[in-house]
C-alpha cells in the first residue's frame, strides 16, 4: 500500500484537509462528524478514516480504499459511508471528489421534510447546469440507514429517476455534494449550505412530497 499512498496527489490531500478547516470554523462537522475522499485512479479513492476530527485533518487520517469498498490498508478502518461514496465513483467516472457534512440547517431541514425547495437564489447557479436564479431544484432526503448497502441502493434508484442531481440529504444527518474538483465539490456545498441556512431562517415548513 506505500506506493498507494505516493500516488495520492498532495495538492488533493491539501484541498481535502483545507476543506475540513472550513467547514469545521463554519460549525458543519462538529465532534468527528463528516466524511470527505478524493478519488486516486478509476478503481481507487481515498477517503477519511474513521473516527477523526475534521477540523484536525492531517495526512495520516486518509486511507485508501477501492471502489467496491474494501479497505487497502491493513489495521485501519475507512469511514462508517464509505459505501455512499463507492456508489458515486462508480456511477460518475466525472467525479473526483465527494464531500458529507453535518450541518445544524442540515439536520434541520432533513428532519422536517422529504425534499427541500430551493428557488430564487442567485448561488443555485454554482449548481451543474443551471444558468439562472429563476428555476426550483429538489434536494432529496433519504432515510437514515444503519445498512449502508441498502442506503446506496435506494440513492442509486433515485438517481435513476433524475433525482438526487445536485446533492441530497440524510435524516436528521447531513449533506452529500460532488464535483469534479476538490474545489466544485467544496463550492457546492458552501453553495447548498448557505441556502438551507435561509430556508431555516425562513421558517421553511414541514413539506411532504411522493
Amino acid at each position: 500500500m506505500k506506493n498507494l499512498k505516493t500516488r495520492m496527489d498532495p495538492a488533493r490531500v491539501r484541498s481535502l484537509i483545507e476543506a475540513g478547516r472550513l467547514f469545521h470554523s463554519r460549525g458543519w462537522v462538529p465532534a468527528t462528524a463528516g466524511n470527505f475522499s478524493f478519488r486516486v485512479d478509476r478503481r481507487r479513492f481515498a477517503i477519511t478514516v474513521s473516527g477523526c476530527h475534521k477540523g484536525e485533518l492531517g495526512a495520516r487520517d486518509l486511507m485508501p480504499v477501492d471502489v467496491q469498498g474494501r479497505a487497502l490498508e491493513r489495521g485501519r478502518k475507512s469511514s462508517a459511508e464509505t459505501l455512499l461514496h463507492c456508489q458515486l465513483y462508480r456511477r460518475f467516472p466525472q467525479v473526483n471528489a465527494v464531500l458529507h457534512t453535518h450541518s445544524p440547517a442540515s439536520t434541520i431541514l432533513s428532519r422536517r421534510c422529504d425534499n427541500v425547495r430551493l428557488c430564487g437564489y442567485e448561488l443555485l447557479k454554482i449548481l451543474e447546469g443551471i444558468a439562472t436564479h429563476d428555476v426550483e431544484i429538489q434536494v432529496p432526503v433519504f432515510d437514515n440507514d444503519q445498512d449502508l448497502a441498502r442506503l446506496s441502493g435506494v440513492v442509486d434508484a433515485c438517481m435513476n429517476t433524475g433525482g438526487a442531481r445536485h446533492g441530497y440529504l440524510i435524516r436528521g444527518h447531513g449533506l452529500y455534494a460532488w464535483g469534479r474538483t476538490m474545489a466544485e465539490a467544496r463550492h457546492r456545498i458552501e453553495a447548498l449550505e448557505f441556502m438551507f441556512e435561509c430556508e431555516v431562517s425562513a421558517g421553511y415548513e414541514r413539506r411532504e412530497h411522493p
